[in-house]
């Protein structure tokens, strides 16, 4: 694993960030042309390779990061065991609540891919946050999306077997994708088990499982023939669903 040093040293960084890039990104996509001016002056971007870390786990939150291109895992580890929290894609902000809150990193942030992240130093983060209602207003409902996902997890994981998280999960990536059933995974097997809180073997006996209900895997490439009969196995109804998606 490629581990950088931290962020405030690191010989990465680049400027030439516009509006444009910071609008890229959900959170600041309404905010005035005049403050994301403001905002880009103070903001750098770094490229980083696939198993860089981005961000380390209890060291002080300086900066709120943000993906402009790539993947990133959301991961804790205790003990030399590692557990992947979540996965994200472009246009989402990195551990917003510490950027906002001014606590500590709750989470590591490593990169699954090539990505290109853009970062705002936390007090310019928190200083629009007071002067610009538009953005309060952005980073309550982000806050309040991800809250709501946050649940959704902890509900499937206390309710749900491990093969029906399995089950919820393809749907939703299905979802995200295009809708017509047919997607490739974006990350690695390994990667999704942990994520979903199974072993990687289990996956793969869950996988041929699931080829009763639709499910057909080759590789990374995976094709759910019948989305209604894997979102019943799972018992996924379509109110939760369009929440994930949002």
């Amino acid at each position: 694993m490629l581990t950088l040093k931290p962020a405030a040293t690191r010989s990465r960084r680049s400027a030439g960030l516009g509006p444009a890039d910071l609008k890229s990104i959900r959170l600041f996509a309404d905010v005035p042309e005049a403050h994301l001016q403001e905002l880009a002056r103070t903001a750098w971007q770094e490229r980083l390779p696939a198993r860089a870390m981005v961000i380390e786990q209890d060291s002080a939150c300086d900066a709120l990061y943000a993906l402009i291109e790539g993947t990133v895992e959301v991961l804790s580890g205790l003990d030399e065991q590692e557990t992947v929290i979540d996965v994200v894609g472009p246009g989402s902000a990195l551990l917003l609540a510490c950027a906002v809150a001014v606590i500590p990193y709750v989470a590591s942030v490593r990169t699954l891919s090539a990505v290109r992240i853009l970062a705002v130093p936390a007090p310019a983060v928190r200083e629009l946050f007071d002067g610009d209602k538009s953005f309060a207003r952005a980073v309550a409902a982000e806050l309040s999306r991800s809250s709501c996902r946050m649940i959704l997890d902890l509900k499937s994981l206390k309710v749900r077997t491990s093969i029906e998280r399995l089950a919820d999960w393809l749907i939703e990536a299905g979802d995200h994708a295009n809708g017509n059933g047919e997607f490739r995974l974006p990350f690695g097997k390994r990667t999704l088990a942990s994520r979903l809180g199974m072993t990687p073997e289990c996956l793969s006996r869950s996988l041929r499982t699931l080829s009763a209900h639709g499910v057909r895997v080759r590789g990374r490439e995976v094709i759910l023939a019948d989305r209604a009969a894997l979102a019943a196995f799972a018992g996924i109804g379509d109110q939760e669903s369009g929440i994930r998606t949002q």
